[in-house]
């Protein structure tokens, strides 16, 4: 009896190990057409920083900055800031929504104000393609807080049981006599309107909680349906059957070595093909972005398991807390061809070359020593309607090109109408004045090009020497 239950043990430890081994391993690509992930997320203060960049991941640990690592969407709402993205698909893919803290420390508010007389609203953007988003708009859910005081970190899952989503963010609100950051939340059912925002989660005493994320786990996998990871002084774990009804304890990461004084803003991400997950937290306590911890079990706080620094890469911004995607072969296709890493390039006059193409209010000038630089710099796009031509995307107003109307110049946000894909596209041609240089003609128009006039940009004929100099310009870093 003694020898079978020695090598009933042997089997047991190598299982053992095996299942270790697997736990610690990074998840590989499961083959080579599947398609991989997205992180939408921030990268800093300021009022460059705290806007929405995107991230690719063909296996969930090693990340790639989408369009150069530049800004993909600005807010141009509220604060003109935004943090803590979600990005919801819905439950047939047919459209999606980023929904963002409106927050911008650094650039006209500092964390004493915005946690006691913040905005309390939302940024929400809109999309059917995942490429293409409307204007962003607030939605307004801490107005109707009694003594709410700001609204962040908003999250939302679908709720099969009511068909809309559960909507919940963090307010620093007056509670039972205590002052603190818990989460409400509302139902929706299109980000435009909710209803009457309610308690969620409130810990004991003074303890405030402000991060939250829910992930839906496969039935067989620690005994929940659902698992969130909150940060409420440590990164603390409960599961649930149900989004809005009773939730157990089940511990923090404080056992690994992880606790709220030193990382905050938990992303969830499933790998493909596998039960495994990443659980990305926020080194904001050494200004560090974002790590991952991998799990089988999300229930279990002692399946975590920390990776070592050369096991993963997060590119060349750093990326602070976000959303993960997993993306479907078309969505991914998508994305990858609207955000290439295309250069960043300014265009020189060529009869006044101290003076540069840029924006100014939306208006279209040549001028020198532009300030700030970023108005003076775009992206040289495939143009909008299609190959063989060029479109004109601003670097520090993502979404906005240079487009004629009146045959005057804007810089105008695309609508995604067949209209303004015309008006924006151009077929770069030798220079006028001269070939070593461009000129731009446009699509619709093809009898006149760019050119400046009194320094203004106009779309012209051009018929004279003065015309072909003012039409000619240097594509130039």
């Amino acid at each position: 009896m003694s020898a079978v239950f020695s090598r009933l043990a042997a089997i047991l430890v190598a299982a053992c190990l095996l299942f270790t081994s697997q736990t610690l391993s990074t998840p590989q690509r499961a083959a080579a057409a599947e398609p991989g992930y997205l992180m939408v997320h921030f990268t800093g203060e300021g009022s460059t920083n705290q806007q929405m960049y995107l991230s690719h991941s063909t296996d969930g640990v090693h990340w790639n900055d989408l369009d150069g690592g530049g800004m993909v969407l600005r807010s141009t709402v509220g604060t003109k800031g935004v943090r803590d993205p979600a990005l919801v698909r819905a439950p047939g893919g047919g459209k999606y929504w980023i929904v963002a803290t409106d927050l911008c420390i650094g650039c006209g508010q500092d964390w004493g104000t915005a946690q006691n007389n913040g905005s309390r609203n939302l940024v929400v953007w809109e999309s059917t393609d995942l490429v293409t988003w409307s204007q962003p708009w607030l939605l307004n859910v801490a107005g109707a807080i009694p003594d709410g005081r700001n609204a962040w970190a908003p999250e939302a899952i679908w709720d099969p049981q009511t068909n809309d989503y559960v909507l919940y963010w963090a307010t620093n609100a007056t509670l039972g006599g205590v002052l603190k950051h818990r989460i409400y939340y509302a139902r929706t059912s299109d980000f435009h309107t909710v209803t009457t925002p309610q308690p969620y989660i409130d810990r004991p005493g003074t303890q405030g909680i402000i991060d939250t994320q829910i992930i839906e786990v496969p039935s067989g996998v620690g005994g929940y349906r659902y698992v969130r990871a909150s940060g409420d002084g440590q990164i603390t774990l409960e599961g649930s059957d149900s989004i809005l009804g009773t939730w157990t304890a089940l511990g923090n990461l404080s056992g690994i070595g992880l606790t709220g004084s030193q990382v905050e803003g938990p992303m969830w991400m499933k790998f493909n093909g596998s039960d495994k997950w990443a659980l990305y937290l926020d080194q904001y306590a050494t200004g560090g972005g974002y790590m991952p911890v991998l799990t089988t079990d999300p229930s279990n706080p002692a399946a975590y398991q920390k990776q070592t620094s050369g096991s993963y890469g997060m590119g060349g911004t750093k990326k602070r807390h976000g959303w993960i995607l997993n993306l479907t072969a078309a969505e991914e296709s998508r994305v990858l061809a609207r955000w290439p890493g295309t250069a960043v390039n300014r265009l020189q006059s060529y009869n006044f070359q101290d003076r540069y193409v840029r924006h100014t209010n939306f208006d279209v000038r040549i001028d020198p020593g532009v300030s700030p630089a970023e108005d003076a710099r775009f992206r040289l796009r495939t143009g909008l309607t299609g190959s063989g031509t060029v479109s004109f995307e601003s670097v520090n107003y993502p979404g906005h090109f240079l487009r004629h109307s009146g045959f005057d110049f804007q810089l105008a946000y695309n609508d995604g109408t067949a209209q303004f894909a015309a008006d924006a596209t151009f077929r770069q041609v030798a220079g006028l004045a001269d070939a070593t240089w461009s000129s731009f003609q446009s699509y619709n128009h093809p009898d006149r090009y760019i050119r400046h006039y009194a320094y203004q940009l106009r779309l012209d004929p051009i018929t004279t020497a003065t015309g072909r100099s003012d039409a000619t310009f240097r594509v130039t870093s």
